[in-house]
Protein backbone atom coordinates (compact mmCIF):
# COMPACT_ATOMS: atom_id res chain seq x y z
CA UNK A 1 0.00 0.00 0.00
CA UNK A 2 2.51 2.12 1.02
CA UNK A 3 4.50 1.59 -2.54
CA UNK A 4 1.24 2.82 -4.38
CA UNK A 5 1.05 5.89 -2.09
CA UNK A 6 4.43 7.29 -2.96
CA UNK A 7 3.62 6.31 -6.86
CA UNK A 8 0.71 8.31 -6.76
CA UNK A 9 1.27 11.31 -4.88
CA UNK A 10 4.91 11.85 -7.89
CA UNK A 11 2.12 12.51 -10.03
CA UNK A 12 -1.12 13.34 -7.82
CA UNK A 13 -3.01 10.52 -9.21
CA UNK A 14 -6.51 11.02 -6.65
CA UNK A 15 -9.48 8.85 -6.39
CA UNK A 16 -11.04 11.04 -9.09
CA UNK A 17 -8.00 10.00 -11.57
CA UNK A 18 -9.00 6.60 -10.88
CA UNK A 19 -12.41 6.65 -11.69
CA UNK A 20 -12.20 8.44 -14.73
CA UNK A 21 -9.40 5.50 -15.65
CA UNK A 22 -11.97 3.18 -14.72
CA UNK A 23 -14.57 4.71 -16.48
CA UNK A 24 -12.44 4.65 -19.74
CA UNK A 25 -11.36 1.32 -19.57
CA UNK A 26 -14.50 -0.78 -18.98
CA UNK A 27 -17.37 1.57 -19.21
CA UNK A 28 -20.26 -0.79 -19.37
CA UNK A 29 -19.32 -2.25 -16.22
CA UNK A 30 -22.08 -1.45 -13.76
CA UNK A 31 -21.18 0.60 -11.03
CA UNK A 32 -23.96 1.52 -8.70
CA UNK A 33 -27.37 -0.52 -8.29
CA UNK A 34 -30.24 1.42 -6.11
CA UNK A 35 -33.42 0.60 -5.75
CA UNK A 36 -34.49 -1.52 -9.52
CA UNK A 37 -31.92 0.49 -11.47
CA UNK A 38 -28.27 0.56 -12.66
CA UNK A 39 -25.62 2.96 -13.79
CA UNK A 40 -22.74 1.99 -15.78
CA UNK A 41 -19.03 3.42 -15.09
CA UNK A 42 -19.36 5.68 -18.36
CA UNK A 43 -22.89 6.84 -17.38
CA UNK A 44 -21.70 8.29 -13.95
CA UNK A 45 -19.02 9.11 -15.38
CA UNK A 46 -21.03 11.60 -17.93
CA UNK A 47 -23.52 12.48 -15.14
CA UNK A 48 -20.78 13.61 -12.90
CA UNK A 49 -19.44 15.75 -15.67
CA UNK A 50 -22.96 17.69 -15.84
CA UNK A 51 -22.47 17.92 -12.14
CA UNK A 52 -19.44 20.08 -12.46
CA UNK A 53 -20.36 22.08 -15.20
CA UNK A 54 -23.03 23.18 -13.38
CA UNK A 55 -21.18 24.05 -10.07
CA UNK A 56 -18.85 25.71 -12.30
CA UNK A 57 -21.41 27.78 -13.89
CA UNK A 58 -22.49 28.37 -10.13
CA UNK A 59 -19.63 30.24 -9.56
CA UNK A 60 -17.71 27.22 -8.04
CA UNK A 61 -14.15 27.40 -8.20
CA UNK A 62 -10.70 25.37 -7.32
CA UNK A 63 -10.96 25.04 -3.71
CA UNK A 64 -14.41 26.24 -2.96
CA UNK A 65 -16.51 24.31 -0.76
CA UNK A 66 -19.61 22.35 -1.79
CA UNK A 67 -21.91 21.31 1.59
CA UNK A 68 -24.11 18.01 -0.04
CA UNK A 69 -26.95 17.30 2.29
CA UNK A 70 -28.56 14.00 1.19
CA UNK A 71 -29.26 10.29 2.07
CA UNK A 72 -27.58 7.78 -0.04
CA UNK A 73 -28.14 7.79 -3.61
CA UNK A 74 -26.44 7.70 -7.18
CA UNK A 75 -26.98 11.34 -7.54
CA UNK A 76 -24.94 12.03 -4.08
CA UNK A 77 -21.99 9.81 -5.79
CA UNK A 78 -22.35 11.68 -9.06
CA UNK A 79 -22.51 15.18 -7.40
CA UNK A 80 -19.28 14.17 -4.73
CA UNK A 81 -17.47 13.21 -8.40
CA UNK A 82 -18.62 16.18 -10.29
CA UNK A 83 -17.20 18.69 -7.62
CA UNK A 84 -14.27 17.04 -7.20
CA UNK A 85 -13.54 16.97 -11.19
CA UNK A 86 -14.06 20.54 -10.65
CA UNK A 87 -11.09 20.82 -7.92
CA UNK A 88 -14.11 21.48 -5.26
CA UNK A 89 -14.16 19.84 -2.09
CA UNK A 90 -17.45 18.33 -0.53
CA UNK A 91 -18.54 18.97 3.24
CA UNK A 92 -21.04 15.90 3.37
CA UNK A 93 -23.90 17.01 5.63
CA UNK A 94 -25.24 14.38 8.47
CA UNK A 95 -29.02 14.02 6.52
CA UNK A 96 -30.52 13.65 10.01
CA UNK A 97 -29.44 17.34 11.26
CA UNK A 98 -31.44 20.02 11.79
CA UNK A 99 -31.88 23.86 12.57
CA UNK A 100 -29.32 25.29 14.65
CA UNK A 101 -26.91 21.75 13.73
CA UNK A 102 -27.29 22.11 10.57
CA UNK A 103 -26.07 25.78 10.22
CA UNK A 104 -23.22 25.05 12.34
CA UNK A 105 -22.39 22.29 10.10
CA UNK A 106 -22.53 24.54 6.82
CA UNK A 107 -20.98 27.78 8.38
CA UNK A 108 -17.64 25.60 9.89
CA UNK A 109 -17.51 24.23 6.72
CA UNK A 110 -16.78 27.56 4.77
CA UNK A 111 -19.22 26.25 2.17
CA UNK A 112 -20.78 28.49 -0.93
CA UNK A 113 -23.30 26.00 -2.26
CA UNK A 114 -25.82 23.85 -0.11
CA UNK A 115 -27.00 20.95 -2.71
CA UNK A 116 -29.66 19.40 -0.77
CA UNK A 117 -32.21 16.24 -1.77
CA UNK A 118 -35.54 16.83 -2.42
CA UNK A 119 -37.26 15.10 0.75
CA UNK A 120 -35.30 17.44 2.98
CA UNK A 121 -36.90 20.43 1.52
CA UNK A 122 -38.75 21.39 4.28
CA UNK A 123 -34.98 21.28 6.38
CA UNK A 124 -33.75 23.81 4.01
CA UNK A 125 -36.58 26.04 4.21
CA UNK A 126 -35.81 26.07 7.81
CA UNK A 127 -32.82 28.03 7.81
CA UNK A 128 -33.35 29.29 4.01
CA UNK A 129 -32.94 33.20 5.56
CA UNK A 130 -30.08 31.75 7.38
CA UNK A 131 -28.09 30.53 4.38
CA UNK A 132 -29.01 33.71 2.34
CA UNK A 133 -27.31 36.00 4.75
CA UNK A 134 -24.54 33.81 4.28
CA UNK A 135 -24.96 34.81 0.40
CA UNK A 136 -24.94 30.94 0.07
CA UNK A 137 -26.35 29.26 -3.52
CA UNK A 138 -29.05 27.08 -2.77
CA UNK A 139 -29.84 24.22 -5.01
CA UNK A 140 -32.49 21.12 -4.96
CA UNK A 141 -32.11 18.00 -6.38
CA UNK A 142 -35.63 17.90 -7.70
CA UNK A 143 -37.35 18.72 -11.73
CA UNK A 144 -38.69 22.00 -10.09
CA UNK A 145 -38.30 24.01 -7.44
CA UNK A 146 -41.11 26.08 -6.07
CA UNK A 147 -39.48 27.81 -2.97
CA UNK A 148 -38.08 31.35 -3.59
CA UNK A 149 -34.25 31.73 -3.61
CA UNK A 150 -33.53 27.65 -4.00
CA UNK A 151 -32.88 26.30 -8.05
CA UNK A 152 -33.38 23.17 -9.25
CA UNK A 153 -30.14 21.59 -9.53
CA UNK A 154 -31.41 18.67 -11.67
CA UNK A 155 -32.84 21.54 -14.41
CA UNK A 156 -29.48 22.28 -14.79
CA UNK A 157 -28.02 19.08 -15.08
CA UNK A 158 -30.22 18.52 -17.96
CA UNK A 159 -28.90 21.54 -20.03
CA UNK A 160 -25.30 20.75 -19.42
CA UNK A 161 -22.85 18.93 -21.14
CA UNK A 162 -21.72 15.62 -20.91
CA UNK A 163 -18.33 16.29 -21.79
CA UNK A 164 -15.44 16.62 -19.37
CA UNK A 165 -13.83 19.58 -17.52
CA UNK A 166 -11.01 20.76 -19.24
CA UNK A 167 -7.45 19.05 -17.48
CA UNK A 168 -6.63 22.32 -16.30
CA UNK A 169 -9.75 22.43 -13.70
CA UNK A 170 -8.10 20.50 -11.11
CA UNK A 171 -4.85 21.90 -11.62
CA UNK A 172 -3.04 23.08 -8.18
CA UNK A 173 -5.08 20.33 -6.41
CA UNK A 174 -2.38 18.18 -4.87
CA UNK A 175 -2.76 14.53 -2.75
CA UNK A 176 -2.36 16.56 0.19
CA UNK A 177 -5.47 19.20 -0.12
CA UNK A 178 -8.81 18.08 0.96
CA UNK A 179 -10.78 15.66 -0.37
CA UNK A 180 -13.86 16.10 1.85
CA UNK A 181 -15.48 16.68 5.11
CA UNK A 182 -17.39 14.10 6.80
CA UNK A 183 -18.40 15.39 10.12
CA UNK A 184 -17.96 13.26 13.79
CA UNK A 185 -21.25 12.16 15.05
CA UNK A 186 -21.58 14.78 17.77
CA UNK A 187 -22.81 12.66 20.51
CA UNK A 188 -22.16 15.70 22.78
CA UNK A 189 -22.24 19.18 21.86
CA UNK A 190 -22.00 20.04 18.11
CA UNK A 191 -20.24 17.99 15.44
CA UNK A 192 -17.03 19.12 13.85
CA UNK A 193 -15.50 18.53 10.60
CA UNK A 194 -12.67 16.29 10.35
CA UNK A 195 -10.10 17.04 6.98
CA UNK A 196 -9.31 13.93 4.83
CA UNK A 197 -7.04 14.56 2.52
CA UNK A 198 -6.64 12.88 -1.17
CA UNK A 199 -3.70 11.05 0.51
CA UNK A 200 -6.16 9.96 3.27
CA UNK A 201 -8.44 8.79 1.16
CA UNK A 202 -6.50 6.88 -0.73
CA UNK A 203 -4.85 5.00 2.16
CA UNK A 204 -8.69 4.50 3.48
CA UNK A 205 -9.71 3.03 0.58
CA UNK A 206 -6.92 0.79 -0.32
CA UNK A 207 -7.14 -1.01 3.06
CA UNK A 208 -10.31 -2.36 1.43
CA UNK A 209 -8.62 -4.13 -1.10
CA UNK A 210 -6.21 -5.64 1.64
CA UNK A 211 -9.23 -6.82 3.15
CA UNK A 212 -10.40 -9.38 0.71
CA UNK A 213 -12.49 -6.93 -1.53
CA UNK A 214 -12.12 -8.06 -5.90
CA UNK A 215 -12.86 -6.31 -9.36
CA UNK A 216 -15.68 -9.06 -9.97
CA UNK A 217 -18.05 -8.49 -6.81
CA UNK A 218 -20.83 -6.97 -5.30
CA UNK A 219 -20.76 -4.71 -2.74
CA UNK A 220 -23.90 -4.10 -0.30
CA UNK A 221 -23.45 -0.46 1.10
CA UNK A 222 -26.29 0.59 3.73
CA UNK A 223 -24.30 2.60 5.79
CA UNK A 224 -24.45 6.94 5.18
CA UNK A 225 -22.11 8.06 2.84
CA UNK A 226 -21.88 11.21 4.93
CA UNK A 227 -20.24 8.60 7.14
CA UNK A 228 -16.44 7.67 6.56
CA UNK A 229 -17.38 4.20 6.51
CA UNK A 230 -19.68 4.03 3.88
CA UNK A 231 -18.29 6.90 2.24
CA UNK A 232 -15.04 4.41 1.77
CA UNK A 233 -16.89 1.16 0.88
CA UNK A 234 -17.48 3.83 -2.10
CA UNK A 235 -14.14 4.57 -2.57
CA UNK A 236 -12.69 0.91 -2.38
CA UNK A 237 -15.21 -0.15 -5.08
CA UNK A 238 -13.58 2.63 -7.34
CA UNK A 239 -9.86 1.47 -6.55
CA UNK A 240 -10.67 -2.17 -7.53
CA UNK A 241 -13.12 -1.14 -10.54
CA UNK A 242 -15.95 -3.14 -8.78
CA UNK A 243 -19.95 -2.51 -8.47
CA UNK A 244 -21.65 -0.99 -5.22
CA UNK A 245 -25.63 -1.68 -4.33
CA UNK A 246 -26.71 1.24 -2.88
CA UNK A 247 -29.16 1.54 -0.22
CA UNK A 248 -30.98 4.92 1.14
CA UNK A 249 -30.70 3.93 4.97
CA UNK A 250 -30.21 0.92 6.17
CA UNK A 251 -33.42 -1.72 7.36
CA UNK A 252 -33.23 -4.32 9.16
CA UNK A 253 -36.27 -5.90 7.06
CA UNK A 254 -35.08 -5.48 3.71
CA UNK A 255 -30.82 -6.18 4.60
CA UNK A 256 -30.52 -9.50 2.97
CA UNK A 257 -33.34 -9.29 0.77
CA UNK A 258 -31.41 -6.61 -0.94
CA UNK A 259 -28.05 -8.57 -0.93
CA UNK A 260 -30.62 -11.82 -2.42
CA UNK A 261 -31.43 -9.07 -5.16
CA UNK A 262 -28.15 -7.45 -6.07
CA UNK A 263 -25.75 -10.89 -5.37
CA UNK A 264 -23.80 -9.01 -3.08
CA UNK A 265 -20.85 -11.19 -2.12
CA UNK A 266 -19.69 -8.10 0.84
CA UNK A 267 -21.21 -5.97 3.30
CA UNK A 268 -20.44 -3.44 5.39
CA UNK A 269 -21.24 -3.02 9.17
CA UNK A 270 -21.09 -0.20 11.81
CA UNK A 271 -21.78 -0.20 15.54
CA UNK A 272 -24.80 -2.40 16.50
CA UNK A 273 -25.80 -3.19 12.84
CA UNK A 274 -24.71 -6.88 13.28
CA UNK A 275 -26.50 -7.27 16.41
CA UNK A 276 -29.60 -5.91 14.68
CA UNK A 277 -29.88 -8.78 12.08
CA UNK A 278 -29.11 -11.15 14.52
CA UNK A 279 -32.32 -9.93 16.66
CA UNK A 280 -34.05 -11.19 12.92
CA UNK A 281 -36.76 -13.91 13.94
CA UNK A 282 -34.84 -16.98 12.24
CA UNK A 283 -35.40 -18.36 9.25
CA UNK A 284 -35.07 -20.87 6.63
CA UNK A 285 -33.74 -18.44 4.58
CA UNK A 286 -30.95 -17.48 6.67
CA UNK A 287 -28.08 -18.64 4.51
CA UNK A 288 -29.37 -18.36 1.42
CA UNK A 289 -27.31 -15.79 0.07
CA UNK A 290 -23.66 -15.12 -1.54
CA UNK A 291 -22.17 -13.03 1.18
CA UNK A 292 -18.62 -14.11 1.93
CA UNK A 293 -16.85 -11.45 3.64
CA UNK A 294 -18.23 -8.59 6.26
CA UNK A 295 -15.99 -5.39 6.93
CA UNK A 296 -16.92 -3.23 9.60
CA UNK A 297 -16.27 -2.32 13.63
CA UNK A 298 -18.45 -1.98 16.78
CA UNK A 299 -19.54 -5.95 17.28
CA UNK A 300 -19.58 -7.65 20.03
CA UNK A 301 -18.12 -11.20 20.42
CA UNK A 302 -21.62 -12.78 21.53
CA UNK A 303 -23.39 -10.57 18.40
CA UNK A 304 -19.94 -11.90 16.13
CA UNK A 305 -20.23 -15.52 16.99
CA UNK A 306 -24.74 -15.47 16.90
CA UNK A 307 -24.15 -13.82 12.95
CA UNK A 308 -21.49 -16.64 12.36
CA UNK A 309 -24.03 -19.44 13.42
CA UNK A 310 -26.75 -17.59 11.82
CA UNK A 311 -25.84 -16.53 8.61
CA UNK A 312 -22.92 -18.58 7.63
CA UNK A 313 -19.54 -18.91 6.96
CA UNK A 314 -18.65 -14.87 6.84
CA UNK A 315 -15.45 -13.92 6.82
CA UNK A 316 -15.77 -10.70 9.26
CA UNK A 317 -13.03 -8.14 8.72
CA UNK A 318 -13.18 -6.12 12.20
CA UNK A 319 -11.25 -2.56 11.74
CA UNK A 320 -10.55 0.27 13.86
CA UNK A 321 -10.34 3.54 12.79
CA UNK A 322 -11.24 7.13 13.84
CA UNK A 323 -12.38 9.10 10.91
CA UNK A 324 -10.05 12.23 11.76
CA UNK A 325 -7.53 9.46 12.74
CA UNK A 326 -4.26 9.31 11.67
CA UNK A 327 -4.31 5.32 12.87
CA UNK A 328 -6.16 2.02 11.97
CA UNK A 329 -5.33 -1.69 12.98
CA UNK A 330 -7.47 -4.77 10.90
CA UNK A 331 -8.23 -7.95 12.03
CA UNK A 332 -6.94 -10.64 9.44
CA UNK A 333 -6.84 -13.07 11.82
CA UNK A 334 -10.52 -14.19 12.23
CA UNK A 335 -9.80 -13.49 16.34
CA UNK A 336 -13.82 -13.62 17.42
CA UNK A 337 -13.94 -10.04 19.49
CA UNK A 338 -10.24 -8.50 18.80
CA UNK A 339 -9.78 -5.21 16.48
CA UNK A 340 -6.03 -6.07 15.30
CA UNK A 341 -2.80 -7.93 16.55
CA UNK A 342 0.15 -6.17 17.74
CA UNK A 343 3.55 -6.52 15.62
CA UNK A 344 6.61 -5.07 15.80
CA UNK A 345 6.98 -4.20 12.34
CA UNK A 346 3.63 -2.28 12.40
CA UNK A 347 4.22 -0.93 15.68
CA UNK A 348 7.56 0.90 14.22
CA UNK A 349 6.38 1.98 10.87
CA UNK A 350 2.93 3.45 12.85
CA UNK A 351 4.63 4.04 16.41
CA UNK A 352 1.86 4.35 19.06
CA UNK A 353 0.99 3.72 22.67
CA UNK A 354 -1.60 2.76 24.67
CA UNK A 355 -1.05 5.15 28.38
CA UNK A 356 -2.66 5.69 31.20
CA UNK A 357 -5.41 7.69 31.83
CA UNK A 358 -7.34 9.10 34.62
CA UNK A 359 -10.95 8.97 34.02
CA UNK A 360 -11.66 11.52 36.78
CA UNK A 361 -9.22 14.50 35.79
CA UNK A 362 -9.95 13.18 32.22
CA UNK A 363 -6.38 13.64 31.28
CA UNK A 364 -3.89 11.19 30.86
CA UNK A 365 -1.24 10.51 34.19
CA UNK A 366 2.05 11.10 33.70
CA UNK A 367 5.28 10.42 35.92
CA UNK A 368 7.34 12.88 37.64
CA UNK A 369 9.33 13.53 34.57
CA UNK A 370 6.08 14.67 32.83
CA UNK A 371 6.01 11.84 30.62
CA UNK A 372 2.71 9.53 30.00
CA UNK A 373 3.09 5.82 31.88
CA UNK A 374 2.21 2.89 29.10
CA UNK A 375 -0.06 0.34 30.76
CA UNK A 376 1.45 -3.49 31.29
CA UNK A 377 -0.34 -6.26 29.04
CA UNK A 378 -3.89 -7.08 29.60
CA UNK A 379 -4.87 -3.35 31.14
CA UNK A 380 -6.85 -0.85 28.92
CA UNK A 381 -4.86 2.64 28.18
CA UNK A 382 -5.24 5.49 26.04
CA UNK A 383 -4.71 4.90 23.02
CA UNK A 384 -2.35 7.72 21.14
CA UNK A 385 -0.91 7.72 18.19
CA UNK A 386 2.12 9.48 16.82
CA UNK A 387 1.95 12.28 14.84
CA UNK A 388 4.59 12.36 11.68
CA UNK A 389 4.95 13.29 8.31
CA UNK A 390 3.85 9.82 7.37
CA UNK A 391 1.00 9.84 9.42
CA UNK A 392 -0.55 13.44 10.03
CA UNK A 393 -3.56 14.60 11.40
CA UNK A 394 -5.33 17.33 9.79
CA UNK A 395 -8.01 18.41 12.39
CA UNK A 396 -10.70 19.96 11.87
CA UNK A 397 -12.09 22.48 9.59
CA UNK A 398 -12.32 25.97 11.22
CA UNK A 399 -11.71 24.80 14.68
CA UNK A 400 -8.01 25.08 16.20
CA UNK A 401 -9.15 24.88 19.95
CA UNK A 402 -10.66 21.36 19.10
CA UNK A 403 -7.64 20.36 16.77
CA UNK A 404 -5.36 21.31 19.37
CA UNK A 405 -6.98 19.13 21.93
CA UNK A 406 -7.03 16.27 20.35
CA UNK A 407 -2.72 16.51 20.57
CA UNK A 408 -0.71 15.50 23.08
CA UNK A 409 2.38 16.84 23.69
CA UNK A 410 5.91 15.21 25.12
CA UNK A 411 4.35 11.85 25.46
CA UNK A 412 7.12 9.34 25.28
CA UNK A 413 9.91 11.95 24.98
CA UNK A 414 10.66 15.46 24.91
CA UNK A 415 9.38 17.31 21.86
CA UNK A 416 7.08 14.65 20.66
CA UNK A 417 3.13 14.90 19.54
CA UNK A 418 1.19 12.03 19.29
CA UNK A 419 -2.82 11.80 18.15
CA UNK A 420 -5.32 11.20 21.15
CA UNK A 421 -7.85 8.96 19.72
CA UNK A 422 -10.25 9.07 23.27
CA UNK A 423 -10.21 5.46 22.89
CA UNK A 424 -9.32 2.95 25.86
CA UNK A 425 -7.86 -0.01 24.45
CA UNK A 426 -5.92 -3.24 25.56
CA UNK A 427 -3.60 -6.35 24.70
CA UNK A 428 -3.53 -9.57 25.41
CA UNK A 429 -0.39 -11.90 26.11
CA UNK A 430 -1.12 -12.96 22.50
CA UNK A 431 -0.73 -9.50 21.06
CA UNK A 432 -4.73 -9.44 19.97
CA UNK A 433 -5.91 -6.10 20.28
CA UNK A 434 -9.24 -5.17 21.89
CA UNK A 435 -11.77 -2.21 22.12
CA UNK A 436 -12.46 -1.42 25.27
CA UNK A 437 -14.54 1.45 25.71
CA UNK A 438 -14.80 5.59 24.86
CA UNK A 439 -13.39 8.00 27.59
CA UNK A 440 -16.30 9.99 27.44
CA UNK A 441 -18.38 6.64 27.82
CA UNK A 442 -16.47 5.68 31.04
CA UNK A 443 -17.45 6.86 34.24
CA UNK A 444 -16.12 6.40 37.91
CA UNK A 445 -18.02 4.63 40.98
CA UNK A 446 -16.92 3.41 44.15
CA UNK A 447 -13.27 4.07 43.34
CA UNK A 448 -13.07 1.86 39.56
CA UNK A 449 -13.61 2.35 36.23
CA UNK A 450 -16.50 1.03 34.79
CA UNK A 451 -16.67 0.26 30.83
CA UNK A 452 -20.48 1.03 29.62
CA UNK A 453 -20.22 -1.08 26.85
CA UNK A 454 -18.89 -4.09 29.23
CA UNK A 455 -22.43 -3.45 31.05
CA UNK A 456 -24.82 -2.99 28.47
CA UNK A 457 -23.28 -6.46 27.31
CA UNK A 458 -24.51 -7.92 30.02
CA UNK A 459 -28.07 -6.40 29.85
CA UNK A 460 -28.46 -7.39 26.75
CA UNK A 461 -28.12 -10.96 27.59
CA UNK A 462 -31.28 -10.42 29.82
CA UNK A 463 -34.37 -12.12 27.80
CA UNK A 464 -36.39 -9.06 28.43
CA UNK A 465 -34.29 -6.48 27.04
CA UNK A 466 -33.74 -5.73 22.93
CA UNK A 467 -31.15 -3.16 23.84
CA UNK A 468 -29.45 -0.99 26.39
CA UNK A 469 -27.52 2.69 26.72
CA UNK A 470 -25.70 2.54 29.69
CA UNK A 471 -23.97 5.60 31.02
CA UNK A 472 -23.57 7.63 34.88
CA UNK A 473 -25.16 9.83 36.51
CA UNK A 474 -24.55 11.96 39.56
CA UNK A 475 -25.79 11.33 42.56
CA UNK A 476 -25.74 14.17 45.71
CA UNK A 477 -22.90 13.37 48.35
CA UNK A 478 -21.12 10.83 46.55
CA UNK A 479 -18.09 10.99 43.95
CA UNK A 480 -17.70 9.64 40.98
CA UNK A 481 -20.72 8.66 39.09
CA UNK A 482 -23.57 6.33 39.69
CA UNK A 483 -24.26 3.38 36.81
CA UNK A 484 -27.84 3.98 34.65
CA UNK A 485 -29.23 2.38 31.73
CA UNK A 486 -32.13 3.17 29.07
CA UNK A 487 -33.09 0.17 27.65
CA UNK A 488 -35.78 -1.06 24.94
CA UNK A 489 -37.67 -4.21 25.86
CA UNK A 490 -38.00 -7.09 23.46
CA UNK A 491 -41.38 -6.61 22.07
CA UNK A 492 -44.19 -8.25 23.77
CA UNK A 493 -42.05 -8.74 26.99
CA UNK A 494 -42.39 -7.40 30.38
CA UNK A 495 -39.68 -5.94 32.60
CA UNK A 496 -38.56 -8.31 34.73
CA UNK A 497 -37.09 -7.32 37.39
CA UNK A 498 -36.18 -9.64 39.74
CA UNK A 499 -34.83 -11.70 36.71
CA UNK A 500 -32.28 -8.90 35.40
CA UNK A 501 -31.35 -7.99 39.47
CA UNK A 502 -30.36 -11.64 39.54
CA UNK A 503 -28.37 -11.51 36.24
CA UNK A 504 -26.84 -7.96 37.03
CA UNK A 505 -25.82 -8.96 40.79
CA UNK A 506 -24.35 -12.32 39.55
CA UNK A 507 -22.58 -10.79 36.37
CA UNK A 508 -21.35 -7.65 37.53
CA UNK A 509 -19.05 -6.73 40.36
CA UNK A 510 -20.74 -4.04 42.86
CA UNK A 511 -19.44 -0.74 40.76
CA UNK A 512 -20.44 -1.61 37.64
CA UNK A 513 -24.20 -2.68 38.82
CA UNK A 514 -26.86 -0.24 37.33
CA UNK A 515 -28.60 1.35 40.09
CA UNK A 516 -30.88 3.09 38.03
CA UNK A 517 -32.84 1.83 35.19
CA UNK A 518 -35.29 4.06 32.35
CA UNK A 519 -37.36 1.87 30.36
CA UNK A 520 -38.02 3.93 26.76
CA UNK A 521 -39.83 3.26 23.62
CA UNK A 522 -36.72 4.02 21.79
CA UNK A 523 -32.37 4.70 21.71
CA UNK A 524 -31.23 7.97 20.73
CA UNK A 525 -28.66 7.40 18.03
CA UNK A 526 -26.55 8.58 15.30
CA UNK A 527 -26.48 7.93 11.76
CA UNK A 528 -23.58 5.25 12.40
CA UNK A 529 -25.87 3.71 15.32
CA UNK A 530 -23.73 5.04 18.06
CA UNK A 531 -26.18 6.08 21.07
CA UNK A 532 -26.62 9.73 22.44
CA UNK A 533 -26.30 9.84 25.67
CA UNK A 534 -26.07 13.57 26.47
CA UNK A 535 -29.49 14.07 27.13
CA UNK A 536 -29.59 10.91 29.40
CA UNK A 537 -26.69 12.04 31.24
CA UNK A 538 -28.57 15.55 31.70
CA UNK A 539 -31.59 14.26 32.85
CA UNK A 540 -30.39 11.78 35.90
CA UNK A 541 -33.01 9.79 37.70
CA UNK A 542 -35.33 12.22 38.87
CA UNK A 543 -38.76 11.13 38.48
CA UNK A 544 -40.01 14.70 38.95
CA UNK A 545 -38.39 15.16 35.36
CA UNK A 546 -38.66 11.66 33.48
CA UNK A 547 -42.44 10.32 32.93
CA UNK A 548 -40.70 7.16 31.49
CA UNK A 549 -40.68 3.64 33.99
CA UNK A 550 -37.44 3.99 36.36
CA UNK A 551 -36.29 1.56 38.10
CA UNK A 552 -34.05 1.06 41.51
CA UNK A 553 -31.56 -1.37 42.12
CA UNK A 554 -33.01 -2.79 45.60
CA UNK A 555 -30.00 -4.24 47.73
CA UNK A 556 -32.82 -5.48 50.63
CA UNK A 557 -35.51 -6.23 48.31
CA UNK A 558 -33.02 -8.20 45.68
CA UNK A 559 -35.36 -6.74 42.98
CA UNK A 560 -35.20 -3.82 40.43
CA UNK A 561 -38.42 -1.96 42.41
CA UNK A 562 -40.07 1.38 40.85
CA UNK A 563 -38.25 4.45 41.84
CA UNK A 564 -41.12 6.41 43.40
CA UNK A 565 -40.36 10.19 44.99
CA UNK A 566 -39.66 8.67 47.93
CA UNK A 567 -37.11 6.15 47.37
CA UNK A 568 -35.89 9.42 45.01
CA UNK A 569 -35.67 11.31 48.15
CA UNK A 570 -33.84 8.53 50.40
CA UNK A 571 -31.05 8.36 47.80
CA UNK A 572 -30.58 12.02 47.18
CA UNK A 573 -30.81 12.31 51.11
CA UNK A 574 -28.57 9.65 51.85
CA UNK A 575 -31.04 8.25 53.72
CA UNK A 576 -30.54 4.60 51.59
CA UNK A 577 -27.03 3.76 51.44
CA UNK A 578 -25.32 2.84 48.14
Amino acid sequence: MGHRILKYMKTDYSIIDRFVDVAQTQPQKTFLRFRDESWTYREVDELSNRAARVLVRSGVRRGDVVALFSSNSPMFVCLWLGLAKAGAVGAFLNSNIRNRSLMHCFRVSQAKVLVAAEDLQEAVKEVLVSLQELQASVFLLSDCCRCPGVESFTQRMEEASAAPLPPDSRSGVSLLSPAVYIYTSGTTGLPKAAILSHTKLWRMSLVHGMMGRSSDEVLYNSLPLYHSAGFVGLTGAIDLGSTVALRSKFSVSNFWNDCRKYDATVILYIGETLRYLCNLPESPDDRNHKVRLAIGNGTRPDVWREFLRRFGNITVREFYAATEGNFSFTNFYGKIGAIGRETFLYKRLNPYALVQYDVDRVEVVRDPSGFCIEVPTGEPGLLVTKITMKTPFSGYVGDLAQTESKRLHNVLKEGDVYFNSGDLLSVDAEGFIYFHDRVGDTFRWKGENVATTEVADVLSLCDCVQEASVYGVSVPGHEGRAGMAAVILRKGSRFDSTSVFTHVEKLLPTYARPLFIRIQESLDITGTFKHQKGKLREGGFDPNLISDPLYFFHVKEKDYVRLTLNIYDCVVNGAIKL
